[in-house]
């Protein structure tokens, strides 16, 4: 039966690799809102960099690693992986806690937009969530049997 297997040494670059991903998008974000000043686009890629692994290690590492235990191994279950996490996080951070937080007052009267922006939103930031998945797995598997 053919499959798929990571090492430890493996891991640690597509950890990398998916930050590069990151950073590379949190440095055009900060192109396009100041400019092409090189001071900000260099923090902007290291802060990319290192909050992009964060999110990876904290909230896609443990379903991943379900996903890796159950023999859920390849680039379709990455990319969901990558998507669906993403997908939550930012959902999650647009409506105060998916609803849990108390919201001001104003807020009340347009929640079902703010619904619908933060899922259009999200599912912007879900695609580029899937390219990190994606890019991390492609890094850290290879095909056995």
């Amino acid at each position: 039966m053919r499959g798929y297997e990571a090492s430890l040494d493996r891991a640690g670059l597509a950890l990398g690799a998916g930050g590069l991903v990151g950073g590379a998008f949190a440095t055009v974000l900060v192109g396009i809102g100041s400019g092409l000043a090189l001071v900000q686009l260099i923090v902007g890629f290291v802060i990319g960099v290192l909050i992009t692994m964060m999110a990876a290690v904290a909230i896609g590492g443990p379903v991943w690693l379900l996903c890796h235990a159950f023999g859920w191994r390849g680039p379709g279950v990455a990319v969901a992986v990558g998507a669906l996490a993403g997908f939550a996080l930012f959902l999650g951070g647009q409506t105060y806690g998916f609803g849990l937080f108390d919201i001001p007052a104003l807020e009340s009267q347009t929640l079902l937009f703010r619904w619908l922006s933060a899922a259009a939103t999200s599912l912007v930031l879900a695609l580029l969530s899937a390219l990190i998945g994606w890019t991390m797995w492609r890094v850290a598997y290879r095909r056995v049997g």
